[in-house]
């Protein structure tokens, strides 16, 4: 399985230095169209390869799919964390019966439970 997992990494690091020089010309960014960039002169232009490109939108999009979900699951890490709590106040009040039990008990039957 070792194998399979690193032929596959090595396979996508491969790809991707290949995607990386074939796509070196430089690119234009612009935050805002020509028309309204007078309106923030501080968003200048940026030119950047266009791997540099390509790569920051996947990492971008990764980013926001993982936000994204970790704010959809809040539901359920919420009903998780309650009742970890509920167990374990269940647990004390288990032992603390078992103590009671203990204390009724002689002591060679409590040593036996």
């Amino acid at each position: 399985m070792q194998i399979i997992r690193w032929t596959f990494l090595i396979t996508v690091g491969i790809g991707l230095i290949f995607l990386a020089l074939a796509n070196r010309d430089p690119v234009t960014l612009r935050l805002l169209p020509e028309e309204l960039a007078h309106l923030a002169p501080i968003l200048a232009p940026v030119t950047v390869p266009l791997f540099l490109t390509i790569f920051g939108g996947i990492i971008i999009g990764l980013l926001i799919g993982f936000f994204w979900e970790w704010m959809r699951e809040r539901k359920h890490r919420l009903t998780a964390r309650a009742r970890r709590r509920e167990i374990a106040k269940l647990e004390n009040q288990v032992d603390g019966l078992k103590r009671e039990k203990a204390g009724d008990q002689d002591s060679i039957l409590a040593l036996l439970d």
